[in-house]
């Protein structure tokens, strides 16, 4: 789209739903729903604000620009302003022009912070990109949001009402439209920095693809949820109650009062309950049937998977379906999408057999307890296992669920060059017992079901998923291996034969972190791999990155890179980046192994993000995916599983001799 004019938009808006329990769709779909403030700046001029609820009119130029094809809409987290706006002027009543067909002409600044490497927040992006005070986003936004923006709990000091209304504090109302504006000059004020530095063309599209994604949602089998809510709060009454009999604790559900009734029971060191270390306790010997029991109701009691139940009762849409499960570029650097709501990248797997499910959905929905208790055993875990099964194809569609063939192996092993990997993904695709036969020096046939050999197969499997990255001991523990049953003292042989048997990925980690250190500190523009990959640092006036372009041509943003010191007190490279335990802005530091990572990861969502396109054009309604997998309710003639996994396996132009796979 060839812009002629640029409108940056901010809004308020009021709803009764909470925004953070049911996503914006079902926000924006309330009844009470309205849109308070509308701020915007045409074409970088004064930022104005239309008071819609003194019946203020938007004016009629920035009306006609509104909708204009010419003009760029800017907003932070454009999906609200563009859906919000949707509602308010009834696109989605109008066949002719419905809300996606307004969407191409949005651009969101978030987005364009998430790909340069900043954070989701506006304020926090604002701070990060070191913008004057004038141009950053006022303090006071979140208390003048939950006063007017939300109900309120009535009162006798507010007279029993329910909403404040901007009469009730003229003050505070008329301090709330200048942190509308305010918005708009910080937003236009981070656009502005990072103009020489703009979100791609394709990146854009994707974008576009991801907002009706979300906003088609994906169909709800409410009956199940609401029985899954009843028989889990039962369950959950009914283990209490038991626990309250054993410990004879008021609260057994604290983790002060029962780490200390545990300790004392079991003369075990118990400094917390989460869930590693309740499984770790209950696999040894314990003294007495009392301590382990309350263990085993305290391992029921945090199936924290069933919350999701709550979530998608909380943001099902009034019809049937869930929206915004998706969270575009959620994974800063990498792009790779977030789970919201819901979070369906970490929905629990579905053990129970495929001829019994339905008995257990029936038994859930019809609030069966004890039956299911007889057939299924613990509820709690079979509540979680049925999570999947609460997302259902809409009347006379399929769900079509395909995902890439071990696409992360498939791709560091490509970016490498580590050849025999490659040789197994285009042959057999036995990558674990492959793996363990160069670890070990045991014929690949021998690793099968029934030899003794195939004890092997475990130790190619865990080092297969966690030493790519320049893993070591630590990694494989994180992957599980100790509960695999692999001995502690095998750990370190098990990365020493592995890095042995992959000696390309290794030299591969070396090589990046040269690459990026050369980029870095000499400002030297570095190409591997033929140009594959592409390191430089990129600077203007108000910026300084280290970039890194991957084969799609996307590239990977670190912010004011620098070399400093890391944790073992040797020479590291070093970024500004959201550290992933303390959540702030900060210096991170990072490694050859790191860098391989994002590498990866991001060309793996690139190939994910190419596949949902692919298959978006073909007609293949995409509801959602996860990591390297695609859900499509499908209509009649577009359930073949085969012609979607025909669609997965195409390999993109950039990605010349991937062996790419669908399952």
């Amino acid at each position: 789209m060839k812009a002629v004019h640029h409108l940056s938009i901010d809004i308020e808006t009021y709803s009764a739903e909470e925004i953070g329990k049911t996503g914006l769709y079902r926000y924006a779909q309330s009844p009470v729903f309205a849109i308070l403030l509308f701020a915007y700046s045409l074409d970088g001029g004064p930022v104005q604000v239309v008071d819609l609820t003194q019946g203020e009119q938007i004016p009629q130029e920035a009306m006609a620009r509104l909708f204009d094809p010419s003009t760029v809409k800017h907003a932070y987290n454009a999906a609200f302003e563009w859906y919000c706006l949707s509602r308010h002027f009834r696109l989605h009543e109008n066949c002719s022009y419905p809300p996606e067909a307004w969407l191409p002409q949005w651009r969101c600044t978030m987005l364009h912070g998430l790909y340069c490497g900043y954070t989701a927040g506006l304020d926090a992006t604002g701070k990060a990109l070191g913008l004057p005070q004038d141009k950053q986003k006022m303090a006071a936004g979140k208390a003048l949001i939950r006063y007017f923006c939300i109900p309120c709990k009535p009162t006798k000091s507010n007279g029993g009402r329910t909403r404040n209304l901007p009469q009730h504090d003229p003050a505070k109302w008329n301090l709330f439209k200048t942190y509308n504006g305010q918005d708009v000059v910080t937003e236009m004020e981070i656009e502005h920095r990072l103009s020489n530095f703009p979100v791609p063309e394709e990146v854009q599209a994707q974008w576009v693809t991801d907002q009706i994604i979300n906003a088609r949602g994906v169909a709800v089998d409410t009956s199940l949820v609401t029985g899954a809510l009843h028989l889990d709060a039962q369950a959950r009454q009914d283990y209490i109650a038991e626990a309250v009999s054993l410990t004879g604790l008021d609260n057994p559900n604290s983790v002060a009062q029962l780490s200390r009734w545990l300790q004392k029971e079991t003369g075990e060191d118990v400094t917390d309950l989460r869930k590693d270390t309740v499984t770790d306790l209950l696999g040894k010997e314990l003294p007495g049937n009392k301590a382990r029991r309350v263990l085993e109701i305290r391992q029921e009691l945090g199936k924290t998977s069933n919350k999701k139940y709550t979530a998608l009762a909380a943001a099902v849409c009034s019809d049937g379906r869930v929206r915004g499960l998706l969270q575009f570029y959620g994974a800063n650097r990498t792009g790779r999408w977030a789970g919201r709501i819901v979070q369906p990248q970490n929905l629990p797997r579905t053990y129970i057999d495929g001829e019994l499910l339905p008995l257990a959905r029936d038994l859930v929905k019809g609030h069966q307890m004890d039956a299911l208790k007889v057939v299924f055993g613990s509820v709690p875990d079979t509540l979680s296992q049925l999570i999947r099964t609460a997302f259902v194809a809409a009347p006379g569609h399929t769900l079509v669920d395909a995902d890439f063939s071990a696409i992360e192996a498939r791709m560091i092993a490509w970016l490498a060059g580590e050849e025999w990997v490659l040789e197994v993904f285009r042959t057999h695709g036995k990558i674990y017992e492959a793996t363990a036969s160069q670890m070990f020096g045991v014929p690949i046939e021998a690793i099968k079901k029934g030899n003794p050999e195939y004890s092997y197969r475990q130790k190619g499997k865990v080092a297969t998923l966690a030493l790519g990255y320049q893993g070591g001991v630590g990694s494989l523990v994180s992957m599980g291996a100790l509960r695999m049953g692999i001995p502690e003292e095998d750990l370190p042989d098990i990365v020493e034969r592995w890095r042995n048997a992959n000696p390309a990925i290794v030299q591969f980690w070396y090589t990046v972190e040269a690459a990026a250190r050369e980029a870095v500190e000499h400002g030297r523009r570095v190409e591997l791999n033929g140009g594959r990959l592409v390191f430089a640092r990129e600077m203007d006036a108000n910026n300084d990155f280290l970039t890194i372009q991957i084969p799609s041509g996307r590239k990977l943003y670190y912010a004011h890179p620098h070399m400093g010191v890391n944790r073992f007190g040797r020479a590291a490279l070093c970024y500004l980046g959201v550290g992933q335990k303390s959540h702030k802005w900060e210096v991170t530091e990072t490694y050859g192994g790191k860098l391989v990572e994002n590498i990866t990861q991001a060309t793996a969502r690139d190939c994910l993000a190419e596949a949902v396109e692919r298959l978006e054009a073909a007609g293949y309604p995409v509801v959602f995916h996860v990591h390297d997998e695609v859900v499509i309710d499908a209509p009649p003639g577009k359930d073949s599983l085969e012609d979607v996994i025909g669609i997965m396996r195409q390999v993109p132009p950039w990605a010349a001799g991937l062996p790419l796979n669908a399952d």
